[in-house]
């Protein structure tokens, strides 16, 4: 098994269990429920807009413990003072050590930038779970859902008043997808060897349409490669282990947005 059909495999046995145990109508009546999510696609596209996803994460298969010392009111005081334009966050326990107790401290500091639940979606009861945690943004992985789980799991984000980041690595991939006016985030990191290629990016950007709004995802460590990949038409670039691995992430995070 590859590392992703792990996680996959796990995630589907962890989301039957929850859903065995919380019922969707709890979650419909929890206070986050009722709030209006903010827009990831405007956030990346208003004029000034760092575009910078920046991202809380304490460990990771390929990495092991990134740092696990990070206090997530710290980290996301310090993400909103670089003025990122959003905040990714991991809520996923058994591979990446988050939780979704991280995501609700941080909704309740951060009432301005948009936070994208970071997780591996397997089951349309995460998106509500989503939006009662306070998430205004979901992941939706290509590599691990059919066309047809890519739509359906879209739409109910979209209804809920949520936006959809689709991550993809591979052209077909990028066919599952109905790629019109979507924000598409290209992983550079190959899901199943944990590889980074940034070359990828560009050769699968030309890809995708023009009225989507591209992101740029995994190994950016640099500046420069942000005026790069601008020039490819990326507008938004989700960095996480970059800041994570400092002692002061949002202080390395405003550092980097101050050599852009």
């Amino acid at each position: 098994m590859t590392i992703l059909e792990k996680i996959v495999a796990y995630k589907k046995k962890e989301v039957a269990k929850i859903k065995a145990e919380v019922q969707v109508k709890k979650l419909v009546e929890s206070p986050n429920f009722k709030r209006t999510p903010l827009s990831l696609k405007r956030s990346l596209l208003e004029v000034g807009s760092t575009g910078i996803i920046a991202e809380f994460k304490r460990q990771s298969p390929s990495k092991g413990i990134i740092n696990d010392k990070a206090d997530i009111l710290e980290v996301t005081n310090g993400y909103l003072d670089a003025n990122v334009a959003a905040q990714s966050i991991l809520t996923d326990t058994h591979f990446f050590g988050g939780t979704m107790v991280d995501l609700m401290k941080a909704r309740s500091i951060n009432e301005t930038k948009p936070i994208l639940r970071k997780d591996f979606i397997v089951d349309g009861f995460q998106i509500v779970e989503a939006k009662a945690i306070g998430a205004d943004v979901i992941l939706l992985i290509a590599a691990c859902l059919t066309k047809e789980e890519l739509k359906q799991y879209g739409q109910l984000a979209t209804d809920l008043g949520m936006d959809v980041l689709y991550e993809v690595h591979t052209q077909e991939e990028l066919d599952k997808i109905d790629a019109n006016d979507k924000i598409i985030g290209i992983n550079n990191r190959n899901l199943n060897t944990f590889k980074v290629d940034l070359e990828h990016s560009i050769e699968l950007a030309s890809k995708i349409p023009d009225n989507c709004v591209k992101v740029s995802e995994s190994g950016i460590s640099d500046p420069k490669i942000i005026m790069g990949l601008k020039q490819y038409g990326f507008q938004g670039f989700l960095i996480g282990e970059n800041f994570m691995k400092t002692d002061n992430p949002g202080q390395a995070c405003k550092e980097f947005i101050g050599q852009m």
